[in-house]
């Protein structure tokens, strides 16, 4: 566990550092991912499909390699 929390605070500093509207992308990452990132915690189990869509969905549309 904690994989998914860790990639969620590595986007959150992506967008703050960014200046980028954060519950416009986060929500965008979230939808593409199939996990809206405000429910990730750091008791959130570990979803591999959900990682590589979070993974892509990052890419995509933040230019980040998770």
């Amino acid at each position: 566990m904690g994989q998914l929390n860790n990639m969620k605070e590595r986007i959150e500093q992506k967008i703050k550092a960014d200046g980028l509207d954060s519950v416009a992308v986060k929500g965008k990452i979230g939808l593409r991912a199939g996990k809206l990132l405000g429910f990730v915690t750091p008791s959130t189990p570990d979803d591999p499909e959900v990682i590589t869509k979070l993974r892509q969905a990052a890419k995509e549309i933040l230019n980040l390699s998770l």
